[in-house]
């Protein structure tokens, strides 16, 4: 019994710490995010570029200059493998999606997406790279 409360605790403190609630798995931000990695890993960064929230679209001003920036900045996210989908919570007007990407090598990154939802439908406003969060796999 100890062990079951103490796993519990464990468990919830990440989520205790910051105050921030866990919200249930979102199938829409899930897919719209996979639908961008397929684009990026087909090279396709027309497509890509599509699940960009205006403000990403505006800061680069086309989609080739958006798919260089990624190319270069984010190499799991251009050429990603297997993806998982972890924790989703809410940071004022926009949610965050955590997602476990391996690269070409097979080394594990977490990042965070944010994520907007826009004239119905889930944009990525951003991508955050948590640093030093390599994961051994």
């Amino acid at each position: 019994m100890r062990r079951l409360i103490l796993a519990l605790i464990l468990t919830m403190a990440p989520v205790l710490a910051t105050g921030q609630e866990r919200l249930p798995a979102n199938p829409d931000i899930e897919s719209t995010i996979q639908s961008q990695l397929d684009a990026f890993s087909t090279g396709n960064v027309f497509t890509a570029w599509t699940f960009a929230s205006p403000t990403i679209q505006q800061m680069f001003q086309h989609p080739m200059y958006f798919g260089a920036m990624v190319e270069r900045g984010y190499p799991m996210v251009w050429q990603p493998g297997e993806t998982t989908y972890l924790g989703l919570r809410e940071e004022g007007d926009r949610l965050v999606q955590q997602v476990q990407i391996l690269d070409p090598t097979g080394r594990g990154h977490l990042l965070e997406y944010e994520m907007v939802q826009i004239d119905g439908r889930w944009r990525i406003a951003g991508v955050t790279v948590l640093r030093g969060q390599h994961l051994g796999v």
